[in-house]
């Protein structure tokens, strides 16, 4: 009773942050699921007595129409389940009939009600199913039975981070993946099976005792065997839970059969009790971004590791050719050169000369395969309709239909149709401000781009974002509140809607803001690499697990012209902000224009602004406005959740003149508008800079226009292209382009999307 006790009051504790009410030390926000998670960790035995209370407090919560503590009750739950030893079946049923009633809520609570209940309902037929699948995916563990693969790639710029702070985390990030070998991560996914399936009966010290003295080649046979019970019991469905638990006994005793130590059957095991069998650390790599295509780089080095079919000279030449046939086919620096020769082949079968060379020609079938064997020959680029397929599949954007349909219509076999199977993904995490989100926007539409040309990991690759907000230092109070975009609220837009949007988010992730810096300033301790109980190692873990619902963010074309008529335009995107002021005149007499002009109309220039007003009707209506104004602020993330993201807000400082008795007197006036398109062009040809994503990095100077629209998906305008071939009159999207998403919008993970 007073472990309950002290559970409940961890939990009530945990709901009362998300209602405004944070602890009293300051210190310990963001750390309550992290204790409360950890102190279970110390006695496993306590994993069913949390359950049975997070279950309770969710039925109350639903009843009492408190639904924002549901998300964040369900995630701790499933997280505590998959962690367990062992869960009763009556236990995970009532989690699993939970599960079911969110089915009949709005997003994202359906969402998320469903993902889970598919899970539980493979956990309930093979327990320890969960447990096993995520560490397989998380140490890339081999196993036919569920071959897939997940890596954690941290991106830090290290010109908006100090070098303490990437040195920390470089260190942490080191630090949780020690004694964490291949060996050790098959013996705990067979320790967790064995007790999750036969609980107490289970003597865990003498299995661990069997495993540590095995070779590592047993160890993985015995692995294979495990994972394999497991996998298939689970495809069988709930009747073979009691198979199940059988299979897994006769491993258990066949496994133990051969050691020296007495067995003990099921049930009359050592009263040991539960014991924990850590999850480990996923596979997590630390990047300083100093390159503008390092992400693209090291998904590719992901998808084809260096020692696959080259050595790591070869590959590194390809990378930086950045050529991506040439990574996709074999590495040809490591074969013989190819030539293009004029082919003199008829095609006919009996035209093909005799090998001479062969000392023996082969009989039968081997006959036939070797005369018929080409090779030097070119490889066939898929279809222009597969092409597409693939990029589809690879768009965020919800709500795209699948193209199975158009493909048997247009005769492509099913076969040669289906795309490749996913079996790889990457969880991309950014830390820092807005400042790498802007960063990411840019890679990101360089990667899509990529992919129209020629696609290669949209088939292979899923592809997951994830943002941590990390501001060094601690924020200025009168900074935020005379310039708004020098403080904490300013430089993290992104994050103060996305904890808006999910207070889940803003109690695990948003807390990180101040609290990395403070712990990469914090005195080195001389144990560090022994400590198992990384936080910020294991709050990253925690979020890439179970945060799994995009929030998804127009990304911005902007084409910008310049005063040099022989200077091309540029074209760039942007996420967050375009921000725009004016330059120092270059040249004498333009100085003195500017002052004697200065002096008459007031600071700033003459500015003509052309956009197309949002109306509640979606109806489009073109607007054209001519003003004076010393700069304007595209701003691409609402100040308020109910906003739309799929929208500018633009405020322009425009200077009006009054005249009275005693001269001529100026006031700023602050205009503001919203839309989704629109131009701006300097009347007098008169210079002013621009600044994307508040990156003083990516400002751009001598401009005198500038274009703002939606960033179109690369894919949807290579087809757009296509189709306009064959109707060069249609102005809607017809065929296949109607099915794909027309916008570039950027995946940014959270616990629950966007709550409604």
């Amino acid at each position: 009773a007073e472990v309950e006790s002290d559970i409940l009051r961890r939990v009530r504790t945990l709901l009362r942050e998300l209602d405004g009410h944070h602890p009293a030390c300051q210190c310990d926000r963001g750390m309550l699921r992290w204790t409360l998670h950890k102190k279970i960790d110390q006695n496993p035995s306590n994993s069913s007595v949390l359950v049975r209370i997070l279950v309770k407090e969710l039925e109350r919560a639903e009843r009492g129409d408190f639904r924002h503590y549901i998300i964040p009750l369900l995630h701790t739950l499933m997280y505590t389940l998959i962690k367990a030893p062992c869960i009763s079946e009556e236990l995970c049923g009532r989690v699993y009939d939970f599960c079911k009633k969110l089915l009949t809520l709005p997003k994202p609570f359906c969402t998320i009600g469903l993902d889970y209940a598919t899970r539980l309902k493979v956990e309930r037929t093979a327990p320890g199913t969960l447990y096993q699948r995520m560490v397989i995916s998380e140490q890339s563990l081999k196993s036919d039975p569920y071959p897939y693969q997940e890596k954690i790639f941290i991106f830090a710029d290290p010109e908006l981070l100090s070098e303490a702070i990437c040195n920390a985390l470089l260190t942490d990030t080191e630090a949780a993946q020690v004694s964490q070998s291949p060996r050790a991560c098959m013996c705990h996914v067979i320790t967790h099976a064995m007790q999750a399936a036969l609980g107490e009966g289970c003597d865990l010290g003498g299995l661990k005792g069997r495993l540590q003295d095995m070779p590592t080649s047993e160890v993985e046979h015995w692995f294979q065997q495990v994972v394999v019970a497991v996998e298939c019991a689970g495809s069988e469905g709930s009747a073979a839970r009691g198979q199940h638990t059988a299979r897994l006994e006769e491993i258990y005793r066949a496994l133990l059969s051969s050691s020296a130590a007495p067995l003990f059957p099921p049930g009359n095991a050592p009263l040991g009790g539960l014991q924990d069998t850590p999850l480990p650390n996923p596979t997590i790599s630390f990047h300083l971004w100093t390159e503008d295509n390092q992400l693209w780089k090291e998904l590719v080095l992901f998808i084809r590791p260096l020692s696959q079919s080259c050595e790591p000279e070869c590959l590194s030449q390809d990378l930086d050719n950045f050529e991506i046939q040439d990574i996709i086919s074999d590495c040809e620096c490591c074969e013989q050169t190819r030539f293009s020769v004029l082919s003199t082949d008829s095609g006919i079968e009996r035209d093909l000369p005799v090998a001479v060379e062969e000392p023996l020609a082969p009989c039968g079938a081997e006959t036939e395969q070797s005369r018929l064997h080409r090779r030097g020959g070119i490889k066939k680029k898929p279809s222009p309709l597969e092409s597409v397929a693939f990029l589809q599949a690879g768009c965020s954007s919800p709500g795209v239909k699948p193209p199975v349909k158009l493909q048997k219509r247009s005769g492509i076999p099913q076969d040669a149709a289906a795309p490749l199977q996913r079996l790889h993904t990457a969880r991309i995490v950014l830390l820092g401000d807005d400042r790498i989100l802007g960063r990411l926007a840019q890679a990101y539409h360089s990667l899509r781009k990529r992919e129209t040309r020629r696609v290669f990991l949209t088939p292979r690759l899923n592809l997951q974002f994830y943002y941590i907000p990390v501001v060094a230092g601690q924020p200025n109070t009168s900074a935020v509140v005379d310039h708004p975009s020098s403080g904490h609220e300013g430089l993290c837009e992104v994050a103060g809607y996305l904890s808006r949007a999910d207070p889940w988010y803003e109690s695990n992730i948003n807390t990180l803001c101040h609290m990395i810096p403070k712990l990469a300033t914090m005195p080195p301790s001389p144990s560090k690499h022994l400590v198992t109980d990384l936080f910020i190692t294991d709050v990253i873990a925690y979020y890439v697990r179970m945060g799994v619902q995009p929030v998804c963010f127009q990304v911005y074309a902007v084409k910008i012209f310049f005063n040099n008529p022989a200077q091309e335009p540029a074209e760039d995107v942007f996420l967050t902000e375009l921000c725009t002021q004016g330059q120092d005149s270059i040249s004498h007499r333009e100085l003195s224009m500017t002052k004697k002009k200065t002096t008459l109309d007031g600071p700033g220039i003459d500015l003509t602004v052309t956009y197309r007003k949002v109306v509640v009707s979606n109806r489009e209506k073109e607007l054209d406005v001519s003003l004076r104004s010393t700069g304007l602020v595209m701003k691409a993330i609402p100040s308020q959740e109910a906003e739309d993201l799929e929208c500018l807000n633009v405020t322009i400082t425009e200077i009006i003149r009054t005249s009275n008795l005693s001269g001529r007197s100026f006031s700023a006036v602050a205009n503001r508008l919203k839309t989704r398109n629109i131009t701006i062009r300097s009347t007098e040809q008169r210079p002013f800079m621009v600044c994307l994503d508040k990156d003083s990095r990516r400002t751009y100077r001598n401009v005198i226009s500038l274009e703002v629209s939606p960033c179109l998906e690369p894919s949807y305008c290579l087809q757009k292209t296509r189709t306009m071939k064959f109707s060069l009159h249609e102005t809607e999207d017809v065929g296949l382009v109607k099915y794909m998403p027309k916008s570039l919008l950027l995946p940014i993970n959270t616990f629950a999307g966007v709550m409604q």
